[in-house]
């Protein structure tokens, strides 16, 4: 049996790439980007009005002009107009292009506009002003050809604006594992069955393909019976055809639990099989020469969760390029644990007045009591080697919500 910190450092060492794909731009969103991206052409792409007021020539104004005859509107998205006279000016919106011939805008907050014999003047209330003041330089953010966003970063609104901008309606993202989950056991029917007086509904495979879709990781599931014969034909057949296998149920040392020696007889090399962890403890993890990985997590509904949710999602991400934060969280109670084992307790937390977070124990009654699971919100990692774990002291924090890394 090895510890959580052997279990973790083997899992995450098992590095596993499964290609890019490209998507459309609006659906890359939480993707990690597996291309850099460049400027097509200067950021902005012109002298880009950033006031709505008067375009005129800084000299005029420099040399002690302050009142200027309208000679045009010019609005945005529409070519440059050209200054014909130094003694005039051009109305100017937002967003437009610099009209030629001028250097200065003038925001309407600093002038008056008036009629003189049938034209439109304007009276500019300054006393100085700097050339360009009020424009938006042609490529003083970012020049063609310059590097905007390198590949490897996970994609927000910001980037998805970027690469709009450079015309990449398509984006190539590090491509997402094809999963299976297998659920194991005569004792299971599906969700919408009524079970027999010794039978259960499915709730580990249905909370993990819920997590997965959330995640937007391709998943497919599976129910297999307690039949040696049909586990080993089955489970070959699907490590043919998926990335990684997620397997609950069999992989204790009950009658019926077959999975550990159908692994091994189908050259599934066991990397470790039991952890010094509760809930959880007889986890298995395994990969085959071909690059498979399977996590076969015990059957117990809170063990299946705590493993699928401390080593699945954080190696998974990894793989894809990401990392996942560790968080803590301060206990807000004292906890005593026994056992020589690393103890991952259910918790409900806050975010306490000084921003940490803080967490409230939620003990249950062992990993078969699924229905704790809904006062809790994250589990705390309670590292091995102390009786008593004291009030105020911080661990590890993995929260249920996994919606920030979707």
């Amino acid at each position: 049996m090895i510890s959580v910190v052997e279990a973790k450092n083997i899992v995450q060492s098992q590095q596993a790439n499964w290609g890019m794909v490209s998507l459309p731009l609006e659906q890359s969103m939480g993707e990690v980007l597996a291309e850099d991206i460049y400027a097509d052409r200067d950021f902005p792409p012109f002298d880009r009005v950033t006031m709505d007021g008067i375009a005129l020539s800084f000299d005029a104004f420099d040399a002690g002009k302050r009142d200027f005859k309208i000679q045009e509107i010019q609005l945005a998205g529409v070519p440059a107009a050209t200054l014909k006279d130094q003694e005039c000016a051009i109305e100017i919106m937002t967003g437009a292009i610099l009209s030629v011939g001028c250097d200065l805008i003038i925001r309407y907050e600093d002038l008056e506009l008036y009629e003189k014999e049938g034209e439109q003047w304007v009276e500019i209330n300054l006393d100085s002003a700097d050339r360009w003041k009020n424009v938006h330089r042609q490529g003083s953010d970012q020049e063609k050809g310059e590097l905007l966003v390198p590949k490897g970063v996970v994609i927000s609104a910001a980037e998805v604006a970027i690469m709009a901008t450079v015309g990449h309606s398509q984006v190539l993202v590090n491509k997402k594992p094809k999963v299976a989950i297998v659920s194991t056991g005569d004792e299971l029917v599906d969700v919408d069955r009524v079970p027999l007086p010794h039978q259960i509904r499915k709730s580990n495979s249905v909370a993990i393909q819920a997590s997965l879709n959330q995640l937007r990781v391709p998943n497919e599931c599976f129910h297999l019976l307690d039949d040696k014969e049909e586990l080993r034909h089955k489970i070959e057949n699907i490590l043919n055809e998926f990335d990684v296998v997620l397997l609950s149920g069999g992989v204790s040392k009950g009658k019926a639990d077959y999975l550990p020696e159908i692994l091994e007889e189908l050259n599934v090399e066991k990397l470790f099989h039991k952890v010094a962890q509760r809930p959880g403890k007889p986890f298995w993890f395994g990969a085959n020469k071909s690059g498979k990985q399977v996590f076969a997590f015990p059957g117990n509904p809170i063990s299946t969760y705590m493993c699928f949710r401390v080593y699945f999602i954080p190696w998974m991400m990894q793989c894809l390029g990401r990392s996942v934060e560790v968080k803590t969280a301060v206990l807000k109670e004292n906890i005593t644990f026994k056992p020589d084992l690393g103890y991952f307790i259910q918790v409900r937390s806050v975010i306490g007045n000084n921003g940490l977070i803080e967490a409230y124990p939620e003990t249950g009654n062992g990993s078969g009591d699924l229905a704790n699971l809904a006062k809790s919100d994250a589990f705390l990692f309670l590292p091995p080697g102390e009786q008593l774990y004291k009030s105020e002291n911080s661990y590890e924090y993995y929260s249920f919500d996994i919606s920030s890394l979707a």
